[in-house]
């Protein structure tokens, strides 16, 4: 899970069904996936699909693709329907959708890293609501934060599909060892301690950034906003409710130098510039590394397995919370994907109620090496393939409404989620030059002239 800026697109051939009955209930009827059914035809009181087929078209390959077959598998089980995945190479999910909806062929379904993209569709009247069983799903399996970022004036868009923890910080456990640091650091202080520690014994770069991928320093700079300007800014920023020259975003930025202006820490700005997000992880966990600390989500589990690193989660990997800034309260920052439909396609909507049940995200976390984690509060953390993942997404659901998510992800595509534009772009140019005034002064012309602020 390279990037949680994914895109998975599925177009459902057209069908005659009845209505899907919510899948939160315990009763058969209203929980396909807790019916027996067959391939041969639908379970009871799921609908009849049989004989219906529909594409799926994304990027997720691997695990991750064999993980959401099995979604696919279960849902043609209970309904008859034929899912069909094809994955497709590149990381822009925005032009891809964009280009299929501005060519008046969108897809029936979309699954959306992107809330900003939610709301910019859904205020074009290019996307259905969703439907009362699936609102009631969605109410019963998840914390309201979570619909509340899928709707646009009250109205529900999309279904939280997956999620993943961003205020995780990964490291080396003999790094720490071997330079004497014998606990994780809790603050912003502590943590720049520590790397000056690791620096001295004998680590090249403490800290692996990965440059080379803008969205990873949106991340870096999302917690610390949160964490030095609170949560109250942080929703009036990712609104773009006050500019990017905003004193608080001098003192995040301002407060991230100290980190990332230090060639003791993470190396030559340069450098860390051509740092994609893979090679970030393996500076730490491979078999020499070169720096013992990285800053990503929950999906750094993923990528150390993934890559065949040596290092074992758990044991030789560990993660610690983002550390707090000026004693700052404990939040989160998440991210995650959620499924919308385009068209009135009968096949929607049930598709819709399955992807929010607890038995749906049990397909998606149970799959060895997938990685997927689920904000789904009815989904027990034994469901998932290892402590580790089960730990991780334990913080997101104990957390309820205490969390905020990617703010580059509420953003519209062109500002917050497009490779060599806006956000990305311009955090790049601050890391490799750490002027916070022209930084502040790039970040509001580039969010300014941005489409499509909810």
């Amino acid at each position: 899970m390279l990037s949680t800026r994914k895109i998975i697109v599925v177009a459902i051939a057209t069908a005659s069904l009845s209505t899907m009955v919510a899948c939160g209930s315990s009763s058969p009827a209203a929980n396909p996936a807790a019916s027996g059914g067959s391939s041969g035809g639908p379970a009871a009181g799921a609908p009849n699909l049989k004989g219906q087929s529909f594409s799926v078209l994304g990027q997720w390959t691997g695990a991750e693709q064999a993980a959401f077959q099995s979604v696919l598998d279960q849902f043609q089980k209970q309904t008859g329907a034929t899912g069909t995945y094809t994955p497709t190479p590149g990381g822009d999910e925005a032009t891809v959708l964009g280009a299929k909806v501005a060519g008046g062929a969108p897809p029936d379904v979309a699954i959306l890293a992107l809330p900003g993209a939610i709301s910019q569709y859904a205020s074009v009247k290019k996307l259905k609501p969703v439907s009362e069983a699936g609102q009631a799903t969605v109410r019963a399996n998840f914390a309201d934060e979570w619909a509340k970022l899928a709707s646009l004036d009250g109205t529900l868009y999309g279904v939280p599909v997956d999620a993943s923890n961003k205020s995780t910080v990964w490291y080396n456990v003999k790094a720490f060892d071997t330079a004497g640091v014998t606990s994780a650091p809790t603050t912003w202080d502590g943590l720049l301690k520590n790397g000056k520690t690791l620096s001295d014994s004998g680590v090249t770069v403490p800290f692996s950034i990965a440059g080379g991928d803008g969205w990873t320093l949106t991340d870096w700079f999302e917690n610390v906003y949160l964490r030095t300007a609170g949560v109250e800014m942080y929703d009036k920023l990712a609104r773009h409710e006050i500019p990017w020259t905003d004193t608080s975003v001098t003192t995040a930025l301002s407060t991230l130098k100290q980190l990332w202006g230090d060639p003791s820490l993470v190396g030559q700005p340069d450098t860390a510039l051509k740092v994609a997000f893979p090679a970030s992880v393996d500076n730490t966990f491979k078999a020499q590394p070169s720096s013992s600390v990285v800053y990503e989500g929950s999906f750094v589990a993923t990528t150390i397995v993934g890559d065949k690193n040596p290092a074992k989660l758990g044991t030789d990997a560990k993660f610690f919370a983002f550390p707090s800034i000026a004693r700052s309260k404990p939040v989160l920052e998440a991210g995650g994907d959620f499924a919308v439909g385009f068209t009135s396609n009968p096949a929607v909507q049930p598709f819709l109620s399955y992807l929010a049940t607890p038995e749906a995200a049990k397909l998606l976390v149970s799959h060895d090496g997938s990685g997927f984690l689920s904000a789904n509060k009815k989904l027990p953390s034994s469901s998932y393939a290892d402590p580790t993942s089960g730990d991780l997404a334990q913080q997101i659901v104990e957390v309820g409404d205490n969390f905020r998510f990617d703010m580059s992800d509420q953003a519209p595509a062109e500002f917050g989620g497009t490779p060599n534009k806006g956000e990305w772009a311009d955090l790049q140019t601050f890391l490799g030059n750490g002027d916070v005034a022209a930084a502040q002064q790039r970040l509001e012309r580039d969010a300014t002239a941005a489409k499509g602020w909810s």
